[in-house]
Parts: structure tokens; C-alpha cells; sequence
């Protein structure tokens, strides 16, 4: 019997955020991404994966790597996609989100991806729609794509997750991101550390599994991934740091700093870069950086994400 494999079966209907995934969950997935990543260098870059499936892309935020990456995952796989902005939806009436959610799923969609300011509008509406909910970023909760090809694109140069030091450094008390990767390394078995300035430093932190630090020299020490978040201010009533020259000179990934990383240390970021702020320009293109492979992972994890809400068959693992 030691040679029988379990039967793994992905199970949810709704992406909502990486803490609701398993371990199990999360491999999958990755190994799903991984599958779809060769489609994306054919020269034809398309399959019938999900023909006659319809996907609406509904997004009150501004977003150019998020939604179309979304919108080219649908059509590598035959979907017939549809993008709605807030500024031109009947919100812009008075519309409530409910109504106006109801009447989408009049339109008998399959899959409804959707990025809001407000966190928990993704979870809001799988009460209210039969269609999947794909989370595209709700506030500062949750951004579980963006989590996952983060991880796709980390194990896919270090060959694993588990032992491996992840610094995240900058505005994680607005970060979408920051969320979804704390989570996630840290089901996988990295140690994730966290810098920034104290206002940007949300009081529960630790409660996630991030190991709070005191310096960005403290959280790189040894790092081997260390990722940079930009300054959410679409987030904030009221600056919350003196000047961006500051946060630079205290906060900003630079060679310098990266002295204390391990040689091969990964630079990554969420995009999109405010160069010279977050980090320097060298850094963002120089050895290391990963930040365009984040970008052509994520075409890959989101074609995945769509397979496997609608239904896909279980296969083996072990």
C-alpha cells in the first residue's frame, strides 16, 4: 500500500484570500501555474481550456498588471472576457454594489474577478451571486493571486520555499500584498521578517507570523528574497511620513543595503515601482531582480486560478 498515492481534489469555488488555501491547496496551484506557464511561449498562445466560459473583470481601482493579466489568462484559454470600471458602471448612478452584482449574475456569468477599496467585498458577494469570486485586491485585506505568483516565482529559483528568509520592507499596514505573502511564506515554511516606518507597521502583524524588525538592515540580514512595497497613498487620509526623500534615505532597497543580503538574494516587487523611493534604479533592474518574471508568472497563476474554480478533475499527488 506504500505506493498508493492520495487523490487530491481542489475544492473551492471562490478565491478569496491565501489563508484560506492548505498547504496541499497552495502546491497545487503552483504546480497547476507551472503547467500553464509553457502556453504563454507557443507561438500560438491558446487552448480551449474554458471555451463558452464567460468572465467579467469588475474593478473600482485603477490596475494594469492585475487586470490584464486576468483578461490575457481568460483569453489563452478561450473565455470570452468583459471589463467593467467603476467609473463607467451604474455605481456612477447610485447604483448599489449588491444591485449591481445581482444584475451581472442575471447575465449568468461563470466567473466574476473583482478588486475593491474595501476589504471583504469579494466575500460580500459570493452571498449574493452564484457565479465563482475571484479576489483581484480588497483594501488593505488580501491580494491572493498576487501572493501566489510571488511564491510561483521564488520557488522557481530557489527550488523550494521552506528554510528561506523573506524580508518585506515598506508600507505593510496598507499592503494587500504584504498580507498575502506573509501568509503564504509562512504556510511554506519560510521565516518572514518586516520593516518600516512605525506608521506604517499595522499593531497585528506579528499575529500573521511575520517577526517584526527594527531596522531594514535587521530584516535583510542574510535575506534571500527581499521584497519592496510601494506607499499605498490612495490609502491615507494624511501623510504618514515626514517626505518621500526620507523614506528613501531610511527605508529605500539599495546596493548598499543589500550587503547584508545573501549574494544570490531575490529583489522583488508588486509593481508599480516608484523608482528612487521604494528602491533604486540598479536594484529594480539590476542582478537579482525577478520583478518582470513576477509579472510573466502571474498570467500563468491566473490561468490556473480560472481552470480550477470551474471545476477541474482531481489528479494524483505524492
Amino acid at each position: 500500500m506504500g505506493n498508493v498515492k492520495e487523490i487530491y481534489r481542489f475544492r473551492h469555488k471562490h478565491i478569496l484570500g491565501i489563508e484560506q488555501f492548505s498547504v496541499a491547496d497552495i502546491f497545487y496551484i503552483l504546480d497547476t501555474a507551472a503547467s500553464f506557464k509553457e502556453i504563454s511561449s507557443r507561438p500560438i498562445k491558446k487552448v480551449p481550456t474554458l471555451r463558452g466560459k464567460t468572465i467579467i473583470n469588475f474593478f473600482f481601482e485603477p490596475s494594469t498588471r492585475t487586470r490584464l493579466s486576468f483578461e490575457i489568462a481568460a483569453k489563452r484559454m478561450s473565455a470570452d472576457t468583459f471589463n467593467i470600471a467603476a467609473s463607467t458602471s451604474s455605481a456612477q448612478k447610485g447604483e448599489t454594489l449588491i444591485d449591481t452584482a445581482c444584475n451581472l449574475e442575471a447575465m449568468n456569468p461563470d466567473i466574476i474577478i473583482i478588486r475593491h477599496s474595501s476589504s471583504g467585498v469579494p466575500s460580500l458577494l459570493t452571498r449574493h451571486v452564484r457565479a465563482s469570486i475571484i479576489n483581484a485586491g480588497d483594501g488593505a485585506h488580501e491580494h491572493p493571486s498576487q501572493g501566489l505568483l510571488d511564491l510561483m516565482t521564488v520557488r522557481e529559483h530557489k527550488g523550494k520555499i521552506e528554510g528561506l528568509k523573506v524580508a518585506i520592507v515598506g508600507d505593510i499596514a496598507h499592503s494587500r500584498v504584504a498580507h498575502s505573502n506573509i501568509v503564504g511564506f509562512t504556510k511554506l515554511g519560510a521565516e518572514v521578517r518586516v520593516a518600516g516606518p512605525a506608521t506604517f507597521m499595522p499593531p497585528y502583524i506579528e499575529s500573521l507570523g511575520a517577526r517584526l524588525c527594527g531596522s531594514v538592515e535587521e530584516a535583510v540580514q542574510d535575506a534571500d528574497v527581499v521584497m519592496a512595497l510601494r506607499i499605498q497613498k490612495e490609502r491615507q487620509d494624511d501623510p504618514l511620513i515626514p517626505s518621500l526623500r526620507e523614506y528613501s534615505q531610511f527605508y529605500g532597497i539599495n546596493r548598499s543595503l543589500l550587503r547584508h543580503a545573501r549574494p544570490d538574494v531575490l529583489i522583488m516587487h508588486p509593481g508599480p515601482i516608484n523608482r528612487g523611493v521604494e528602491m533604486s534604479p540598479d536594484v529594480a533592474d539590476g542582478a537579482g531582480s525577478v520583478i518582470l518574471e513576477q509579472v510573466t508568472n502571474g498570467v500563468a497563476v491566473r490561468m490556473a486560478l480560472l481552470y480550477l474554480v470551474m471545476g477541474s478533475e482531481g489528479s494524483r499527488v505524492g
